[in-house]
């Protein structure tokens, strides 16, 4: 039997299996669910086993524990490393939800639960790909080593710890990840890069006390105004964001990937349409793709200040608070642009109040130029899979844990998804292709066959 007859003959039973790892609740930002993040784990850790592995570890964090497989049987050939995680984001509104987050449901071909495609399924295929080629052959034509981890949803805050302390027995000539989308369906793509991110609070405070409008309106300097006006200034009439050395380290898109990119089946309308926004914006000079993938950008994420309760209160509010986010691009440091929004915000501050900034998140970009052993064996992989050649893509989003696994390993990363757009990934209705599930499968276990 070949490994795709194989996974041809097993597809419903393969389903099936990945449904009980979906029905395990394992929401890493509840403390309530700590028991039944250890239950994923552990049921990962039995079907590595039974699958055959020859090795394999639960092994424990500060936080929750990291499921480590291995089989290294193919002495000489590569060793490719497989990350992913089996934790999930909480399902809330629940009255969202067609149907329960907790019980899969297959409908129009997709999978529904919470977890399918973020990141479970993706996760699963991987292990399926490895259970055919050592049920059909007896061996793998490549090592491999799994690494999922408990902890992605709360920002991973023990792997690279872990990585670190585990460098040795982790080592592999490549990394691959599938945690990430295809551009369109039927569209096999590699991702080649990520945003980071820098994640800011800002808090302005004025008088003690909230203040009567009438009574002190007009004397005191109101903090909800300041902070409008710091940020109102924070980007210029060109949609640029406006902080002193903020673009001194972005990395100019080459012309060939611009035109990749505008080729690409893409309308802006339909992105429009998509949003529900009556017209798209941003940096002047680039196209939508463009400023989501290659260009940084600074948005509020959330404002706090006065009275916002129904009805009229004629208050002078004495705080004002906004959440603000940076998504970089190579090769920002977030870190360094942590300092600069602090040092420029403070600098915008009228007289009157006093301003405090406190980074309260940062990830590195991430880039990886599309060449290489492992690339030009992904796009054989995937070519054979899907019928058609893969684009390279980058994605808007943040995963920092790709860096780390770069500089800790020293080994090149790959990043090939097979999720889908609209997949509502962090969303009531989360949902994965079954198609692209079985179709994920054998694009890995070819992959494997071309690394040899």
């Amino acid at each position: 039997m070949s490994v795709n007859d194989y996974l041809q003959q097993n597809r419903e039973q393969s389903v099936a299996e990945l449904n009980e790892l979906l029905r395990i609740p394992s929401i890493s930002a509840k403390s309530e669910h700590r028991a039944d993040t250890a239950a994923a784990a552990e049921w990962l850790a039995g079907r590595m086993r039974a699958i055959g592995l020859t090795t394999v570890e639960v092994v424990p964090t500060a936080g929750h524990p990291v499921v480590l497989g291995e089989w290294r049987g193919a002495p000489g050939a590569p060793t490719l490393l497989i990350y992913g995680h089996y934790d999930v984001q909480p399902p809330e509104p629940l009255d969202e939800w067609l149907s329960p987050p907790f019980e899969p449901t297959v409908r129009d071909g997709k999978l529904f639960a919470r977890g399918s495609v973020d990141d479970k399924g993706q996760v699963y295929l991987h292990m399926k790909a490895v259970e055919a080629h050592l049920a059909a052959n007896g061996s793998l034509p490549v090592n491999v080593v799994f690494c999922v981890e408990g902890e992605e949803e709360i920002g991973s805050p023990n792997l690279a710890e872990f990585l670190s302390a585990n460098a040795g027995r982790l080592r592999c000539d490549a990394v691959m990840i599938s945690d990430t989308t295809m551009f369109a369906p039927g569209l096999p793509s590699i991702t080649i890069g990520l945003r980071g991110l820098a994640y800011m609070e800002v808090r302005v405070q004025g008088p003690s006390v909230d203040l009567h409008s009438g009574a002190y309106g007009g004397a005191v300097v109101n903090p909800a105004n300041a902070l409008a006006k710091i940020i109102a200034q924070l980007h210029d009439e060109q949609g640029r964001v406006t902080i002193p050395g903020f673009y001194d380290r972005v990395m100019e898109i080459e012309d060939a990937e611009r035109r990749m990119i505008a080729g690409l089946p893409f309308k802006e309308e339909g992105l429009r349409e998509e949003v529900g926004a009556p017209k798209l914006g941003g940096e002047a000079g680039y196209g939508p793709l463009e400023r989501i993938w290659v260009r940084p950008t600074l948005d509020v994420n959330g404002l706090l200040s006065g009275y916002t309760g129904e009805g009229a209160k004629t208050v002078l509010p004495c705080r004002a608070m906004a959440k603000i986010s940076m998504r970089l691009v190579p090769d920002q440091d977030h870190q360094e642009v942590e300092r600069m929004f602090t040092d420029h915000v403070k600098s915008l501050a009228p007289e009157g109040v006093t301003v405090e900034v406190e980074a309260l998140h940062g990830g590195q970009p991430w880039y990886a130029a599309p060449s290489g052993p492992v690339f030009e064996a992904a796009r054989r992989a995937l070519a054979k899979a899907y019928g058609r050649e893969p684009v390279t893509i980058r994605e808007g989003g943040s995963i920092p844990i790709v860096k780390a696994f770069e500089d800790t390993l020293h080994a090149p990363v790959v990043l090939i998804g097979f999720g889908l757009p609209g997949e509502n990934a962090h969303a009531p209705n989360e949902w994965m292709s079954v198609d692209n599930f079985h179709r994920g499968a054998e694009a890995i276990a070819a992959l494997y066959d071309e690394l040899r």
